[in-house]
């Protein structure tokens, strides 16, 4: 007879959604709820990865119990209550696991989550599972052809229940009329998708015009907007296709919004979110945008190793979409992993690649989303891979050139080009040049918010520091220290 601590062959019973989690998140979504926890373990001095795919899991009923990590931080979270009333099975009913006894030392923070569960950014893939960054689909064989399941929806980390709060999506903002509140919300169709659509380029649009930073608090409405609709259902699967690529973009704009406020958590909390939509759709076009946003903000968040791999299993999920340009980005996102490892020959490899891609030209398979990649953001790019590796001439040679091809419109982009090569020259030994740069940069915030080019400003003062007499340079120094203290890295 087996022993009764073997696994039993009888086959695993599907999981069943834990309605109790769900309930407690709220209207705020998967993303809001996973910065909660996260806030919740540094008050008690823990340390979890939680992120929107980590609450979705939850919420399918993927996790019957947490790690010990876990539990402290929602028994914190919710003083009072158990694991079962937050809707977990008892640790002895868990397959595999004994119920932990007074003797047990429990494990240490952080590790052996109960089976079946995973940390975020693992991918749930059976093909290839020490590979986080392998593009394989997993769901490859699900019986995804039904429309809107109940578990398909939160298997995407959707919200809302059956009767909330009407809601229509306009370019910035989540819209509501005290009539549609006591309503059911009818289940979306076309115009409902295309609102979603425009709200991604309207968010896109004026971060191109202002930066991130006074835009990140408003776009979560859009985003709070989007879950509702997918939790509501669509009228056709096409329109069903629609508002899951829609909802996966949005995350990304957001994400993008939230890691160039310097908010890399919440960032990372979207792209997981948008890749974890790409995968379980098959949408490959999404799954490439998500990677290429991973592995840049993989690159400022100092993991350039990651930022590497994230690039490259964009580029195995993009290559067969057929854009030499979207091929050419995700080699520059490489590149800048290569120059955070100090990989000098690894970067002007993967740069020559990304320069012979993107002469390619334009092709009817660019995606939308990459209306910012032209000659000047491929300039502004490499500059940021010289400047990793130390070569301050080269670098400011092209972002130089970078700021010369800008196109206008994009007024955050010139900011940006502009503080790189203020930088770069002051780093270079041209403080009166760097400071000429870096005061044309001033004279552009009051129309750009962008956490990530204060920064870089406060690093030029820095450098400059020591050179006040030089031509400018004292003038940038008292016009940047006179800067609200909010308008400062």
């Amino acid at each position: 007879m087996a022993s009764s601590t073997e696994t039993s062959s009888q086959p695993e019973r599907p999981p069943r959604p834990n309605l109790a989690f769900r309930q407690l998140r709220g209207r705020r979504s998967p993303a809001e709820f996973a910065a909660l926890v996260r806030r919740a373990a540094r008050e008690i001095g823990e340390r979890v990865s939680c992120d929107a795919r980590y609450i979705g899991r939850v919420e399918a009923g993927e996790i019957r119990c947490p790690n010990y990590a876990y539990e402290r931080v929602f028994l914190h979270m919710f003083p009072g209550r158990t694991l079962t009333d937050l809707g977990f099975a008892p640790r002895s009913s868990v397959r595999g696991r004994a119920a932990r006894t007074t003797g047990d030392a429990p494990p240490v923070p952080g590790t052996a989550e109960t089976q079946g569960a995973r940390e975020p950014y693992d991918p749930q893939d059976r093909h290839d599972p020490q590979d986080p960054y392998d593009p394989h689909e997993p769901y490859e064989n699900d019986p995804l052809n039904h429309e809107e399941s109940d578990v398909l929806r939160r298997a995407f980390m959707t919200g809302g229940g059956a009767t909330v709060a009407a809601a229509t999506l306009s370019p910035l903002g989540l819209t509501t009329d005290a009539a549609a509140a006591a309503r059911p919300l009818r289940r979306a169709g076309s115009p409902e998708a295309a609102a979603l659509e425009e709200a991604v380029r309207r968010i896109r649009l004026l971060d191109d015009r202002h930066g991130a930073d006074g835009l990140y608090r408003r776009a979560a409405a859009p985003l709070r907007a989007a879950y509702v609709l997918l939790d509501a259902g669509a009228t056709r699967q096409t329109t069903a296709e629609r508002l899951h690529s829609g909802a996966g973009e949005l995350a990304i704009s957001v994400g993008w919004l939230a890691h160039d406020s310097g908010r890399f958590d919440d960032a990372r909390s979207h792209y997981a979110e948008a890749l974890a939509t790409a995968r379980m759709t098959g949408d490959p076009g999404l799954e490439a945008h998500a990677f290429c946003n991973t592995a840049f903000l993989a690159r400022d968040a100092g993991r350039p190793r990651e930022a590497v791999r994230a690039a490259q299993a964009a580029q195995r999920v993009a290559r067969p979409l057929g854009s030499p340009r979207l091929m050419s980005l995700l080699a520059l996102r490489e590149a800048g992993g290569w120059a955070g490892l100090a990989d000098r020959a690894g970067c002007e490899q993967t740069l020559a690649r990304a320069q012979a891609l993107f002469e390619r030209g334009l092709s009817d398979a660019d995606p939308e989303w990459m209306s910012f990649y032209g000659e000047a953001e491929l300039e502004g790019l490499e500059a940021q891979c010289w400047s990793t590796l130390g070569d301050w001439r080269r670098a400011s040679r092209h972002a130089r050139r970078a700021a010369q091809l800008q196109d206008p419109h994009f007024t955050r982009n010139i900011a940006l080009y502009t503080a790189e090569l203020a930088d770069d020259l002051a780093r270079e030994g041209r403080p009166d040049e760097a400071a000429s740069a870096a005061l044309h940069v001033l004279s552009l915030l009051d129309q750009v918010q962008s956490s990530r080019i204060q920064t870089m400003l406060a690093g030029t003062a820095r450098v400059l520091l020591p050179h006040r007499r030089a031509s400018g340079v004292s003038d940038f120094l008292e016009r940047h220290a006179s800067l609200p203290r909010a308008g400062r890295a």
